[in-house]
């Protein structure tokens, strides 16, 4: 190595020096205040891991990471919020009460194994409605089958499900859930 040429450490610390404030107010147009340094620091973490591809005029490329890391943290934004959303819904649907963890687990064996004895299309019929919250048109173009003929496989995957449920004994936890899987509109 000559002695011309920084090293790469130098090089990068040159790069945080002069342009880091640049990209922290680009951060600051483009995300809360919170995120900004965020968003700095994994810009330059990628300038570090690709430090040979930094060109000689560095800021519109800095800028390019530091947009794509912005997009990037949105994305990531977007799927947790969906996540909590589902999470949410899914509470709802079954709730857990004050029960033990041990009635919990009884509640959720009784319910997986109602599921079971359905047959595969009463089963898919079912969960897109209950557990992908399909409307019956929707669920049926999923299905591949008209709406008459997935409204029909629907209304026999509740009444088997809810046997199925009766079959496994008093369990009034296991009932509840079945039931609200079954007597939901669709």
């Amino acid at each position: 190595m000559s002695t011309d040429q920084p090293s790469d450490a130098q090089r990068f610390s040159d790069l945080w020096d002069r342009y880091a404030p640049r990209i922290q107010a680009y951060a600051m147009r483009h995300v809360d205040r919170d995120e900004a340094p965020e968003i700095v620091a994994e810009t330059f973490l990628v300038a570090w891991r690709r430090l040979v591809d930094v060109p000689g005029e560095p800021l519109p490329w800095l800028l390019v990471v530091a947009r794509n890391t912005v997009a990037s943290h949105r994305r990531s934004r977007h799927r947790a919020r969906v996540l909590s959303d589902e999470l949410a819904r899914l509470h709802a649907v079954v709730a857990p009460d004050s029960s033990s963890p041990d009635e919990l687990v009884l509640e959720r064996d009784a319910l997986l194994r109602s599921l079971a004895a359905l047959t595969p299309i009463e089963r898919e019929a079912l969960l897109l409605v209950a557990w992908d919250g399909l409307l019956p048109a929707q669920a049926a173009e999923v299905a591949g089958c008209s709406v008459t003929a997935f409204k029909v496989r629907l209304h026999r995957a509740r009444r088997r499900l809810e046997a199925a449920v009766a079959a496994t004994g008093p369990d009034e936890h296991a009932a509840r859930a079945a039931l609200s899987l079954v007597s939901q509109e669709g």
